[in-house]
């Protein structure tokens, strides 16, 4: 389970930082995609694969089904941390989430997000003030 807000900064090479305490849970590798709202999603790799499993579970009949797993699939990138805990961000998912030096690290149970600092708090600022009330509508 991946907790916790993180401020690491991208390198000049593109890479990032992994916080320590999320590289156990990656050290089989790992795959980043794109995520909603703009962020990017490092995934577990053996989480990534569940998770690509219960898609096609879904019916390519659907045209949203097959819009979702193009993008979901075509941007998806494997790789895996070095000694250091660094992973190198490509260019076209820099380029989707806006990212630049400082960044926002979200731990989002299985997954990871990582956000440009100022889409992270414009987000926050949206979401924060129905929180409380959320969770009537998620848990049963």
């Amino acid at each position: 389970m991946f907790l916790g807000t993180h401020n690491p900064k991208l390198d000049e090479k593109g890479r990032l930082i992994l916080p320590a305490k999320f590289r156990d849970g990656l050290g089989d590798g790992l795959v980043m995609t794109k995520g909603q709202e703009r962020c990017i999603v490092i995934w577990p790799a053996d989480s990534f694969q569940e998770y690509a499993e219960s898609l096609r579970t879904r019916s390519t009949n659907n045209e949203k089904v097959r819009a979702y797993t193009r993008v979901f699939f075509s941007s998806a990138f494997d790789d895996v941390a070095d000694k250091q805990g660094r992973v190198t961000i490509p260019t076209p998912l820099r380029q989707w989430a806006g990212l630049n030096r400082d960044l926002v690290v979200v731990g989002a149970d299985t997954r990871i997000e990582v956000w440009d600092v100022a889409a992270w708090e414009h987000y926050l600022a949206l979401q924060e003030p129905g929180f409380s009330t959320l969770d009537e509508e998620i848990l049963p």
